[in-house]
This record gives C-alpha cells, structure tokens and sequence, in this order.
C-alpha cells in the first residue's frame, strides 16, 4: 500500500439547509447593529464646529433681541435687563422698518428673477457652442465667480461713477444720449438698479455651471420625439427640459432668495460704509441700528425677523422638493 493510500481523508461539512419558508431570520450580531453609529461618530466633528461657529451666535442673537442692550450695558456700566418683546414691539410699529422689509423683497425678487433667466439664457447657449467656445465662456464664468465682492464692488462703483465713469461716457456715444455726469446713485431706485447688476453678475456664473451640468442629463431622445410631434424650441424647453431641471431650478431660487436678502458688502461698500435712508436694505438697517444707533437689542431684533423671514423660504423650498419627490 502506497503512502498516499494511507492519508486519512478530508471531512467535507456537510451541505447548510435553508430555513423552512416562514421561519424567522436569525438576529443579526451586535457589532454590526453598532455599525449605525460610525456615520454619526464621522460627522460629529464638522456638528460640533458648526455649533461653536453658527449655535452660539444665534443664540446670543436671540438672547439679545429680548433684552436691553445699549453702549451702557456694552462697557459693563449697567447690567442688561429683560425687555420683553418690547423690542420687536417697537421694530414692527416703526414705518421704516416696512418701508425698508419692502425694498428687500422687490431687491430680492428682482435679482433672484434676473439671474435665474440670464443663467438659464446663458446654460442654454453653451449647449449650442463649439467645445473651445464653451471652456472659455466657463472660465469666463469661474474667473468672475471667483473675484472678491470688494474687489467686484469696487470696479462696480468707478464704472458707474459720475465724473470718471467709462459707462457714462460709452452711452453717451450713442445719438440723443447725454449721460456725462449723470449720477447714478442721486437716487436710491437707480442706486440700487446699479447694485442689483452688481449682484447678477457675481451669482450669473453658479447658476450657469449649475445648470449646464443638469442640461446633460436631459435626455436627447425625448427632445427628438418632441420635435417629431411638433414641438418648437419653446415647447421641448416647456414640456421636456424644464420638468426635467426642476428640482436643480428650485433649488437655485431658494439659494437665490436667501443670498439676495442677505446682501450686504455691495450695499455698505458702493455706498462708502454709510448708506443712505433710500439705499437701506435689511442687512444694513440692521447695522444702522446696532452700530450707528449703539441699540444693539433693536438691531438683534430686525437680524432674528430676517432670519424668520429666511426660513419661510426654506419653508417653502422644503414643501416644493417633498412635492417633486412624491411626483417622482
């Protein structure tokens, strides 16, 4: 007999049955039901930064639109005392503050409005353009992203200057144009007309890249078989490119609105850090009154109804994408 006859063999486990049908499944191990926690352990650092950067900030905001806080209170010569809601008592019963509230929803709406058809405009464009073209036009688009609002705000205020501004002076070419001179800012609705293309352009470029890259998910075959069935160029936009961008479209907007309404370098900075009466959005009336008034407590006040006001858009941003996902 040969060595190799005399190896024991092998045992071969034998085959595992499958559970009769109905039984129940056999609990899972601990170490992997503790696998649910890992994500949370992950993003605690970054929940913890935004407590300390964003939290205690806004809760110092809150605390001290409920109280009376002056220079007095600042310095440390008088505690501050509770005031109740008569702080946002006063803000509600001041004329100005509506006037004001009403300027930042027309500011807001009318930038939110443009830059959303100008970036739609553009992104539509560069679907049409040559490979080359489309790359210089994005890094068009980034180099202008990417410019500081001082510095963007700056240019702004000498292309629209009165005595040396290279905007009057190329209108002014024009036959029946005369705009040497003309002051831009004499009045706050051409002020802020002059601000608002300021803030277009600074969010034109986000917008565009944003959309060119949910153009590409549209589908060719459905815009062909829309022009197949008749359909014009504002038609396939209609009922096949627009359903489609949706969500990318609500999303921009709602970012919009919340940038816009929160404007403030453009305003503070084209105005030489003190705007006027006709120029004040809520930002800045806010800042008047904290700073320039020393009331602190009032000007927390207007920042927290800001705040209020924001989240009823995200309010409504939050009801469109459940909508848009119950649809889907």
């Amino acid at each position: 007999m040969s060595a190799a006859d005399t190896t024991t063999p092998a045992k071969v486990p034998p085959p595992r049955q499958a559970p009769p049908p109905g039984a129940p499944d056999r609990p899972r191990k601990a170490g992997r039901a503790g696998g649910a926690s890992v994500p949370w352990l992950l993003l605690a650092p970054c929940l913890l930064v935004l407590a300390l950067v964003m939290g205690y900030p806004l809760v110092r905001l809150v605390t001290l639109s409920f109280q009376t806080f002056g220079q007095s209170q600042l310095w440390g010569f008088k505690p501050a005392e509770s005031a109740g809601f008569d702080n946002f008592s006063s803000v509600l019963g001041d004329s100005e503050f509506w006037q004001v509230v009403l300027r930042t929803i027309v500011f807001a709406a009318g930038s939110v409005i443009l830059t959303m058809v100008l970036g739609m405009l553009v992104a539509l464009l560069l679907q049409r353009v040559s490979g080359w073209v489309k790359t210089l036009i994005n890094i068009a688009l980034v180099a202008s992203w990417g410019m500081p609002v001082i510095v963007a705000t700056t240019v702004f205020k000498w292309l629209f200057d009165a005595d040396y501004g290279i905007l009057n002076a190329l209108v002014s070419k024009l036959p029946g144009v005369d705009l040497i001179g003309h002051n831009w800012f004499a009045s706050g609705p051409e002020g802020l007309a002059v601000i608002m293309l300021l803030v277009v352009w600074g969010a034109v470029p986000f917008v565009v890249i944003t959309l060119s890259a949910g153009l590409t998910q549209v589908p060719r075959e459905l815009q062909e078989a829309a022009r197949l069935d008749g359909a014009g160029a504002w038609g396939v936009f209609r009922y096949v490119t627009l359903p489609i961008l949706k969500p990318i479209v609500v999303m921009l907007t709602t970012l919009s609105v919340i940038w816009d309404m929160g404007v403030f370098p453009q305003v503070f900075v084209m105005r030489g850090g003190h705007p006027e009466d006709d120029f004040q959005l809520l930002t800045t009336y806010s800042y008047k009154r904290a700073f320039e008034i020393n009331d602190y407590a009032q000007g927390s006040a207007i920042a927290l109804i800001t705040v209020l006001l924001l989240l009823a858009v995200v309010a409504v941003y939050m009801r469109q994408m459940l909508k848009i996902g119950d649809v889907e």
